[in-house]
């Protein structure tokens, strides 16, 4: 790979610091624990893997809970290691926001070549951005699946190098590329969508370069003879423009060499989800989908602005006229060897429209999309500083591009200091309030043989783990084609002879916590949730006669 992408600069050791320091901050902040409870779950995968060698969320019985079988891996190994979760999983994070930034950097220079501090800003622009910050400490994959993300495009563009054309190279980088290829699907299904996307831009490229370089004079004209302007656009074309190395044959090569590297890490994958589920998919797949069902009623438009609303809730929004005008410039200066630069706002755009088409959840402050967000701040970043490029010429340019470099500046401070830590300690507070305390109850005064119905299974997985019947149909898939039918839902658990169940209001069938076979024995009472009008989680023992056992001063139902 050429020097620009793998050359270790003193602003990497900075970007290194930042990401250590910002995430500590969030971690001492909220004190031990997660802001979801799929945090948890990923946490007992991790554990009973490490402990058992069996992919499982109850121990000994294979399931497929977990949508991310390389993060849960990486887990693993802190178990196997003796390394306390709560160092191992934000050292993690911390790795892959780093390395984020150091990809969003890169990508960053490659289009503003020469810029003066264009790296470094574009580092700090990844690496400060809150919702990447509560990414890494989440204790979830997103952080590691939007460092692949940049990944895949840094390597897509270095095809536009021309570095050799001998076979073995071109071989060789088409290999590392299906190996990241393969490391991103099995970190998120979705990186499927991405892939695709390079192989489709890779052939159009390639089937209009014949024509561009066709199109260009035998005698290259000089490049500092040219304007500003036209050399700026000259080395976009050339460097992130189309395949040149050896044609239609070297794009052959390496988009084979790309494909076996890809089927070789992605097949033991396929292979364990064929034996748990009998599909290619996880559990948590068809899971998610049926439970957001309702939110498909919605117009597709309004699923957009759902999807778009929690990531513009940040330093986005500054850089949304830097995205603007970076698009518009480039449709002014579009050549037809310059399709790859459009990649990471086709991936961007491509990852909201999908969640939006087919799960359009929008909660967790946009966690299923927030991977897109690493290359809207690179295309941001490059927007607003060419912006305050052009801002210069005139005296009202200089104070309204100074004036939007100033406010993204504190904007940047205010949210990754201020708002975005708020927002990760509460998270975290509501988590350890309502789940993790209703997980430890459960552990002290249910018996493990008392078969527990759960929707929120991570917490009660971790502290106290059972046999449990899972609403979410998570580790119960037997649930998702009646997930949302009510009298289907009661009848399912009477089937099972459920002795108790652990639920917020709106996930009991029905959403009906006075439902005659319900008798509350345990509420959290937690304040955190209460204070934002949120409910709080309680545990009901389960009556199929209507009346209610009785239960002693411990909680235990007796007879």
């Amino acid at each position: 790979m050429r020097s620009v992408w793998t050359k270790f600069r003193r602003e990497d050791l900075v970007f290194l610091i930042l990401a250590a320091v910002l995430s500590g901050v969030y971690v001492l902040s909220a004190g031990p624990g997660f802001p979801l409870d799929d945090s948890w779950i990923h946490q007992v995968y991790g554990r009973n893997l490490a402990q058992t060698g069996i992919w499982s969320f109850v121990p000994g019985i294979p399931s497929a809970a977990s949508t991310s079988p390389l993060y849960t891996v990486l887990l693993s190994v802190g178990y196997r290691l003796n390394i306390p979760f709560g160092l191992w999983t934000p050292f993690l994070g911390v790795v892959a926001l780093w390395v984020t930034a150091m990809l969003g950097a890169r990508l960053v220079e490659r289009l503003l070549p020469g810029r003066r501090y264009a790296f470094l800003i574009g580092g700090v622009a990844q690496v400060g951005t809150w919702h990447l910050i509560w990414a890494a400490v989440s204790g979830m994959e997103t952080g590691l699946f939007a460092m692949w993300t940049l990944a895949l495009i840094a390597l897509a563009w270095r095809e536009g190098d021309g570095l050799s054309s001998a076979t073995r190279l071109v071989a060789l980088r088409g290999g590392f590329f299906g190996l990241v290829s393969g490391l991103a699907v099995v970190t998120r299904p979705e990186g499927l969508v991405m892939i695709g996307l390079i192989g489709l831009l890779m052939v159009i490229a390639q089937m209009l370069s014949r024509q561009a370089m066709a199109s260009q004079p035998t005698t290259k004209v000089p490049m500092q003879s040219l304007t500003a302007e036209t050399q700026r656009t000259q080395r976009n074309a050339e460097s992130v423009g189309y395949f040149q190395t050896g044609g239609w044959r070297g794009l052959f090569i390496w988009g084979g060499a790309a494909a076996v590297v890809f089927m070789v890490v992605l097949t033991p994958y396929l292979i364990l989800n064929l034996q748990i589920t009998g599909g290619l998919l996880p559990d948590t797949a068809a899971a998610k989908t049926a439970q957001n069902a309702p939110l498909l009623k919605a117009s597709f438009p309004s699923r957009v602005v759902s999807m778009v609303t929690p990531l513009v809730a940040g330093t986005l929004l500054f850089l949304i006229p830097g995205i603007v005008g970076w698009t518009i410039t480039q449709a002014r200066q579009m050549t037809r060897g310059s399709v790859l630069v459009w990649l990471p706002l086709l991936w961007g755009i491509g990852l909201i429209g999908l969640y939006a088409a087919r799960l359009p959840a929008y909660y967790h402050h946009g966690r299923y999309v927030i991977p897109a967000l690493p290359v809207f701040i690179v295309l941001g970043t490059v927007g607003t500083l060419e912006l305050l490029q052009a801002g210069r010429r005139t005296m009202a340019g200089r104070v309204l591009s100074r004036t939007l470099a100033v406010s993204t500046a504190l904007a940047y401070v205010y949210f990754a200091l201020v708002a975005g830590r708020g927002v990760y300690v509460e998270d975290v507070t509501i988590i350890n309030e309502e789940m993790v305390t209703a997980a430890h109850w459960i552990k002290d005064h249910i018996p493990p043989d008392q078969l527990l119905a759960i929707h929120d299974i991570g917490a009660v997985g971790y502290f106290a783990a059972r046999p449990i019947v899972d609403l979410a149909g998570l580790v119960s898939p037997e649930v998702i084609p009646f997930i949302n039918d009510e009298e289907s839902l009661w009848s399912w658990l009477k089937g099972y002879d459920a002795k108790f169940l652990m639920a917020f209001p709106d996930q009991i069938p029905g959403d009906n916590a006075e439902d005659s076979r319900l008798c509350l024995v345990y509420t959290t009472n937690g304040p955190t949730a209460r204070s934002i009008g949120g409910p709080n989680m309680a545990v009901y023992a389960l009556t199929w006669d209507g009346v209610c056992p009785k239960v002693d001063s411990l909680g235990e139902a007796g007879s």
